[in-house]
């Protein structure tokens, strides 16, 4: 085969396009892997228009699991026929921060298939930019994790999100036995942390979320003992008048040990913040826009601590990969929604539309 279909991102479009395009030749140190399943990302059309692909045309699609279909000179061979997933995250390798597990904050930082977020030079970008919304896909040999053999392609291409999640909860560094608020709890990284929360220490869950009727579907599937808190419940007034922020201290009144907010905007996140118990952690990664009404003297005082949180690194996928081949982690019922490559379009509607529940979405080539 020469030829593949693929979704192709293209400077000032709103919309992907399906186009032929030559099957990549893998180059030295590179794979070729046959897509069998790529995440869907609810991100990916406002980080096209933001500017965030640096190189278009380009084909998007982060989370990506296949088989590897050839090698290139340099690559170990005995790959060929593996199933695999290809870790996304690009990065120098060798500064400070990539030698600490924490490579996504190196300045160097860019996704295989998504944006770049560093602010240096970006070698391994300009040449691995493509990603897996195609048939195939090139990526460096060191950047695909064998999958063990009970974890299915759909859930290995969700494993980024699951890593994000870890990452989000042990940032948040539970006590024993605490007690989670988890915002915006019915998206695809709120059904990850709810299923990866026993494994990190939390002991209770409280989940926030805009429909009683959708978080009632997730806190069915938790591990642990969770309630709920339905914004839409909360009365018209909530964001003006502390309504969250009552409710979260009614179900945890000495107040949450952290809260993980996935919250893009709104008067969520500062209230959640205001339900936390002394001494405990906000970690945010939604990207919240709204301000931030607490002050200083309010951190001080309560002794919040408060930290953002961006991606994850290699060491939290394998970590997942290790909980999902052990059968400890069962995430299967999560990937709620399949869709052929040719009804990417739709798919990337029906996702950023929520007019249904969608848990995690995935292309299959």
């Amino acid at each position: 085969m020469t030829a593949m279909l693929a979704a192709r991102a293209h400077a000032g479009a709103d919309a992907l396009a399906l186009e032929k395009i030559a099957v990549p030749e893998p180059r030295p140190g590179d794979v070729l892997v046959r897509v069998a399943s790529a995440g869907l990302a609810p991100s990916l059309m406002k980080l096209l228009a933001r500017g965030s692909f640096r190189h278009l045309p380009s084909t998007p699609g982060h989370e990506i699991a296949g088989t590897v279909a050839a090698v290139g000179p340099d690559a170990d061979a005995s790959l060929v026929g593996k199933r695999v997933r290809v870790h996304p995250g690009l990065s120098c390798r060798d500064c400070a921060y990539c030698r600490t597990d924490r490579e996504q904050m190196c300045a160097s930082a860019a996704m295989l298939g998504s944006g770049a977020h560093g602010t240096g030079p970006m070698p391994l970008y300009e040449r691995y930019h493509d990603g897996g919304l195609a048939e195939f896909v090139r990526a460096p040999a060191w950047l695909v994790d064998v999958l063990p053999d009970r974890v299915g392609f759909d859930v290995a291409a969700k494993v980024q999100d699951f890593g994000n999640a870890l990452r989000a909860v042990r940032t948040a560094d539970l006590p024993p036995g605490g007690t989670l608020v988890v915002t915006a709890a019915t998206g695809t990284m709120g059904t990850a942390t709810v299923k990866l929360a026993p494994h990190l220490g939390a002991s209770r869950l409280i989940l926030v979320g805009r429909s009683a009727e959708r978080l009632a579907a997730v806190a069915a599937i938790s591990p642990l003992p969770a309630r709920t808190v339905a914004l839409d419940g909360l009365g018209a007034d909530w964001e003006t008048s502390g309504g969250l922020t009552r409710r979260l201290l009614d179900l945890a009144p000495g107040g949450a040990d952290a809260v993980v907010d996935y919250l893009p905007h709104g008067a969520g996140t500062g209230q959640a913040t205001a339900a936390l118990a002394t001494g405990a952690t906000l970690v945010a990664m939604g990207g919240n826009r709204s301000p931030f009404p607490h002050t200083a003297r309010d951190l001080q005082h309560h002794c919040w601590r408060v930290a953002g949180t961006r991606g994850c690194t290699r060491a939290d996928t394998a970590a997942v990969l290790d909980l999902l081949g052990s059968g400890a982690l069962t995430a299967d019922e999560l990937i709620t929604h399949r869709f052929p490559l040719a009804d990417v379009g739709a798919a990337l509607t029906a996702l950023t539309g929520r007019t249904e529940p969608i848990w995690m979405a995935v292309v299959n080539p």
